[in-house]
């Protein structure tokens, strides 16, 4: 990271660490992401050295480890800036040049049936080779697509709901750090903040998380989910993105739910066969 893209990360981590900070705030503030978190500093010059320092103390060595991207780079995902909130930026490790394959993003409930992950593996080992997977690091569906995928030489997209060099869950931390290290880690979720907040303050990056996935994927697949999962954040993202979101057909045949079939309605697609799935690169 060179010095104009760390005093870049340290006026977001500035911005985002003012009281009562979310996305849509920081979203809204930065123009809905037309600016640079330096830009709008320079326009209200509201720095607070006392805070900055602070922040500069507690990144610097951190910072080391990770990489950013913002707006003005072309490497940038377009994706991320047609979200409800976009930020213009984010944290990396690993490969960008993974963002300009073909992406599908694969999700579905933490506590996935044992059928549930056959599914997921079935699913993977069938998609065409080139495709790269986009996954949420969580445990259950997102676990299954990511390590089947690595395991069949598959290059993958881990996108986490914690900061770039956190670990959540802790037993995935091997599966993070080889993403991290041979395809690609991205976090939108600030470091500053995320280290001051309370535990259950901090749920709300998930959600968010799934919306970052929908946007940099072509197309997403749920494997199957309950009526309360956070999946159901990516199918909504997909529907306001003008993404594809495909739904296996063992989630339609699932009378507990009824999700599937609202989303029928919408335009997703009912997926009974592998060549339900035509996905084309935006």
């Amino acid at each position: 990271m060179n010095t104009k893209e760390y005093k870049e990360l340290l006026a977001y981590e500035f911005l985002w660490s003012k009281e009562n900070s979310t996305l849509k705030k920081m979203s809204l503030t930065l123009n809905n992401g037309s600016l640079l978190a330096s830009e709008k500093l320079k326009e209200e010059m509201f720095f607070d050295d006392a805070e900055l320092y602070e922040i500069d103390n507690a990144l610097k060595e951190r910072s080391k480890a990770f990489s950013v991207l913002f707006k003005n780079d072309e490497r940038f995902p377009k994706g991320l800036l047609n979200v409800k909130y976009p930020l213009g930026m984010f944290y990396y490790k690993g490969n960008l040049d993974l963002l300009k394959n073909v992406c599908v993003s694969v999700v579905g409930s933490r506590h996935v049936s044992p059928k549930g992950k056959i599914r997921t593996e079935k699913l993977i080992k069938e998609l065409h080779s080139n495709t790269t997977i986009v996954s949420g690091l969580a445990k259950g569906v997102d676990t299954a697509a990511l390590t089947t995928a690595i395991s069949l030489g598959k290059k993958v997209i881990g996108v986490i709901g914690t900061p770039i060099d956190h670990y959540y869950p802790k037993e995935n931390k091997e599966l993070q750090d080889e993403i991290a290290t041979n395809h690609l880690l991205i976090s939108q979720v600030p470091l500053y903040k995320y280290d001051k907040q309370s535990f259950v303050t901090k749920k709300m990056y998930f959600p968010e998380r799934n919306v970052v996935m929908a946007a940099i994927s072509d197309a997403t697949i749920i494997v199957e989910a309950s009526e309360t999962s956070g999946t159901h954040s990516q199918a909504k993202a997909c529907f306001d993105l003008g993404k594809k979101l495909f739904i296996l057909n063992s989630c339609f045949e699932n009378h507990e739910i009824t999700w599937p079939t609202k989303y029928l309605e919408k335009g997703a697609v009912r997926v009974r066969a592998i060549t339900d799935i035509k996905i084309l690169k935006d």
